[in-house]
């Protein structure tokens, strides 16, 4: 079968023939790829960011939002059968470490992440297990909601905990209305009443932010700390999302944040830099948020089929994956990139 493949670090990434994954073990599941998101962190696998941590053997087969039709399950699977629409976990985790058993399966001590530790899903078909597939909604095709398997994911995760904080009346700050973004603020609308305020460099990114429910759009320019601390009533707001984590804008990000409150992190590339004295001054609380759980997917499908969030794609055939690749790293994407086998 065709896969893209990682070759080396700092290169270009590879079209090749590979052998099909077979059923191995009796909870495999293969799926046959109808649509693979192409993410931010791709770009930091090829640049050799992840090598050391993820310890994977090159070459390899990235791609870790994955969406498609089950193709062959193993002999023990119940809960979906050949020919069934799925959209893929990111983990294929054991189910029977802490973590699994506390329905935390993203911290999983035995799992794989299909893409960045063994192969994923730049390819026609992908091998994972019973406890990573959600069946689809009928209503929802794999190449449309495809990226919602990752960014989606992560997006939900942060989301759903910064709106156990929010209340009616609370300002909530998003920065960055890109590939996470638009998703997450989708979730913060439908999950919570407070006010939204959506800063990104990006003027368009701002106009499709208002469009997706946005309460307050503002460019970052150089006076949208300024423009928040004035929309927030020169406190700050009660939350900060911040899916950009890199540029400055963890450095902004503070700033607009009131005493005692959230910093969710979730995008990265810079170190956050504050004095310890203004951390324990304010009380102000920076929370790490890493992709998401079963659960939390299987939540975000019933809001995907509610209609209550939408990607934006931008589709690409997998054969011009270099394309897809050199538009999100120049970006001209708005939403989500998608190869389509």
């Amino acid at each position: 079968m065709k896969a893209v493949q990682v070759v080396g670090y700092d290169e270009k990434l590879r079209m090749t023939d590979v052998p099909e994954p077979e059923v191995t073990g009796p909870h495999d599941v293969l799926v046959r790829i109808g649509g693979a998101g192409v993410c931010r962190t791709d770009l930091h696998i090829i640049e050799g960011q992840w090598a050391e941590k993820s310890g994977v053997t090159l070459p390899y087969t990235i791609g870790h939002e994955n969406a498609g039709w089950v193709q062959a399950v193993g002999s023990a699977v119940t809960n979906v059968a050949e020919g069934d629409k799925v959209i893929v976990h990111p983990l294929i985790t054991c189910g029977l470490c802490p973590a699994c058993r506390r329905g935390d399966d993203v911290h999983c001590e035995n799992s794989q992440f299909p893409g960045i530790d063994t192969a994923g899903g730049y390819a026609q078909v992908l091998k994972t297990s019973a406890r990573s597939v959600v069946k689809l909604d009928d209503s929802l095709e794999p190449a449309d909601v495809a990226a919602l398997a990752d960014a989606g994911l992560t997006a939900y995760h942060a989301a759903a905990k910064a709106s156990r904080r929010l209340h009616p009346g609370d300002k909530c700050v998003v920065i960055g209305a890109g590939g996470l973004g638009h998703i997450g603020i989708q979730v913060l609308k439908a999950m919570t009443a407070a006010e939204l305020i959506v800063v990104d460099r990006n003027a368009d990114a701002v106009k499709l932010a208002e469009s997706i429910g946005a309460d307050h759009g503002v460019v970052a320019d150089g006076g949208h700390v300024a423009a928040v601390q004035e929309l927030t009533g020169g406190h700050g707001a009660e939350v900060v999302v911040d899916f950009v984590g890199e540029g400055g804008a963890t450095r902004d990000g503070v700033a607009m944040l009131r005493r005692a409150g959230d910093y969710h992190v979730v995008g990265y590339g810079e170190n956050i830099n504050i004095p310890t004295i203004d951390v324990i001054s304010t009380e102000i609380n920076f929370i790490g948020n890493l992709v998401g759980s079963y659960t939390d997917l299987c939540e975000l499908m019933v809001l995907a089929a509610q209609d209550k969030v939408k990607l934006h794609t931008t589709k690409y055939s997998l054969d011009n994956f270099q394309q897809a690749l050199d538009d999100l790293d120049g970006g001209r994407i708005r939403g989500r990139a998608i190869l389509v086998p």
